[in-house]
């Protein structure tokens, strides 16, 4: 059956302006958020739905801001920012072969975490989440990136594909209903995002009309800010046009009767690029998903949109800068005076102009009062006590303290009480610290699933090892058997370095980190250097692992029928524990079956490890 395009694309833009209308509620919330962040603290949200500014109502009134939201957003960006969960993938059986492809699969994420640099994707998707209350990424395969495998016929270079990641804001996700909890209760979802006609011609090979298209930035403007006689700027987030562009909408549908391997449109301005299955198979038992992750800060039961810290703050703020400006009032009242004056005694229009400055003469009319001050009253105890209350209600609902601030601290408040303070003050902290351990041990087993899809050619990579050594490493789709990831980290991931310190002297004075020999090996002292924060010191090899890695090599030796002779230097012990695994794995079994004398090549190697261990 023919498709019409025109249809499609018609019936896709109709369906993205349909959810954006009704997802516009939260764009305001999340511009609000945005702008009280920056100090554009005295906007609202207008009749037609825009955000206005509101005007002074007198010449003389305050209108400064005192933001306490942004240092707020800087102490939890701080403590969540030192969240960096490392991730370990578990063999799918207990078969040597499904061990060493494990191994394999750990060994790809650190190479693509240090390629794509994950961790700092992460630090920016926390911004994100900690403004607007959610933050996606997006996992997708590049064919034009990678390593070049060859030349086609034009003479273009084919090169191998690669994973990219990037960090998508939430005003370019559209669910099909703001009600679901989660992506997996999503059934549809639109990615729309504003493109360059020249961007467009370079990702789909196809000519796009540019027009004139509305985005976000952020603008410095003076208007309605600062005190008596001043006049302030402040960065606010405006819309602005974007020229010579076009949205992209991508249009993803999970699959269900009508769309067996799910469906996803691509629509650039007014033209359709793609309409095909869902490509990736992302999701799990290899079944075709969403190539997004969803990250929050504050979970919210029953919708799709997390909630924020600076958007709970935002009625404490607005309270603050108005009491604060208020007593400035009351102080400017105070320090300039009111004066009282007899109508047509004095030149009202000098006196405006210059007041009663220091050594003028002041004329008045013969027989009229002279111009005096009004007596001033003191500001009010209540401005103080809720000036007071408000900065409390800032360490309340934001659920971050900055202890070394407070200077109500005791002197004799003991190590134990300023401990227990600190892991109540980010107990809070717990929602979004788990949000973002999901999310990363969810790009892991999406890292690997397109790996498994996509990566049919071997291609090599390069990762530093444990004891300091550069590790190359080939691997291919046939290396990778199982996605099945635990997050590594499993302590808490807001210790300090110094509690890490103690924490490893502890347990060195206990003995939990030697051997029943009581010493601690190669590799326990390099470990404990390492989280001691002294680096991995690269001539600190570990003779264990060094090895194990000569076992395994002998291993390929054998399987190809090579001549292995026992060394004098090897570990006997750990040479014979390796060979006995790998005769107990599935490589060996499919070679045994072809060739018959292995068995016996293997154990003459072993029987030599023996003889060996026994004489000496």
């Amino acid at each position: 059956m023919k498709k019409d395009n025109n249809k499609i694309v018609e019936e896709v833009l109709k369906d993205f302006k349909d959810r954006a209308e009704k997802r516009k509620s939260f764009d305001l919330i999340w511009q609000i958020n945005m702008n009280f962040l920056m100090g554009n603290q005295y906007c609202n949200v207008g009749y037609g739905g825009h955000l206005e500014e509101a005007d002074r109502q007198f010449f003389w009134q305050e209108r400064e801001v005192y933001n306490h939201i942004a240092p707020t957003f800087d102490i939890r960006y701080a403590k969540l920012s030192k969240i960096k969960p490392d991730i370990n993938v578990l063999p799918s059986t207990s078969d040597e072969r499904d061990k060493q492809s494990a191994k394999v699969s750990k060994k790809i994420y650190k190479y693509i975490k240090n390629k794509l640099k994950i961790d700092s994707l992460v630090n920016q998707a926390i911004k994100w989440s900690e403004v607007c209350g959610t933050v996606f990424y997006k996992i997708s395969w590049n064919s034009d990136i990678g390593q070049i495998i060859g030349i086609d016929e034009s003479g273009s270079k084919i090169k191998s594909g690669d994973v990219e990641i990037s960090v998508v804001s939430p005003f370019e996700i559209y669910p099909d209903s703001s009600v679901c909890d989660s992506l997996k209760a999503c059934q549809s979802l639109i990615h729309a995002k504003a493109y360059t006609t020249a961007q467009v011609k370079q990702m789909y090979g196809v000519e796009v009309e540019g027009k004139k298209v509305n985005t976000y930035a952020l603008d410095s403007v003076a208007e309605g800010v600062g005190g008596l006689g001043l006049t302030g700027t402040m960065p606010k987030i405006i819309e602005s046009v974007k020229d010579d562009s076009v949205i992209v909408v991508e249009r993803y549908i999970r699959p269900n009767a009508d769309y067996l391997n799910g469906r996803l449109t691509i629509v650039a301005g007014d033209k359709l690029v793609f309409d095909g299955d869902l490509p990736y198979q992302c999701g799990e038992d290899g079944d075709r998903d969403f190539p997004f992750i969803r990250q929050t800060s504050i979970e919210e039961p029953g919708s799709f949109w997390g909630s924020s810290v600076v958007e709970r703050l935002i009625p404490v703020q607005r309270a603050y800068n108005a009491v604060k400006n208020r007593k400035h009032e009351f102080l400017n009242r105070l320090s300039l005076g009111v004066l009282s004056v007899e109508d047509g005694s004095v030149d009202l229009d000098n006196l405006e102009e210059e007041g009663l400055c220091p050594g003028k003469v002041l004329v008045y009319r013969q027989g009229a009062n002279e111009p005096k001050y009004l007596e001033g009253e003191n500001i009010p105890s209540g401005l103080n006590e809720e000036e007071q209350f408000l900065l409390d209600e800032f360490n309340k609902i934001s659920g971050v303290n900055d202890l070394l601030s407070f200077s109500s601290l005791s002197s004799n408040l003991s190590g134990t009480a300023l401990e227990l303070m600190i892991s109540q003050d980010e107990a809070r902290l717990n929602a979004p610290i788990e949000s973002i351990k999901c999310a990363v041990k969810d790009i892991a087993s999406m890292i690997l699933r397109l790996y498994k899809q996509y990566a049919s050619f071997p291609r090599i990579a390069k990762i530093v090892g444990e004891n300091g050594e550069v590790e190359m490493f080939y691997f291919s789709s046939n290396d990778i058997s199982s996605e099945d990831i635990e997050l590594e980290n499993i302590t808490d991931g807001m210790q300090s370095l110094s509690q890490r310190r103690d924490l490893i002297f502890s347990l060195l004075e206990n003995g939990i980190l030697q051997n029943e020999d009581g010493n601690l090996s190669n590799r326990m002292k390099s470990k404990i250097l390492e989280m001691l924060g002294m680096g991995i010191w690269e001539n600190a090899q570990d003779i264990t692992d060094l090895h194990i890695k000569k076992a395994d090599k002998e291993n390929l030796k054998l399987l190809k029928n090579e001549n292995v002779s026992v060394s004098e230097i090897d570990e006997h012990k750990l040479h014979l524990n390796e060979h006995i695994a790998f005769m107990l794995g599935q490589d060996y079994e499919k070679a045994c079956k072809d060739n018959k004398s292995l068995e016996e090549k293997f154990l003459a190697h072993i029987r030599e490890h023996k003889s060996k261990l026994e004489d000496k």
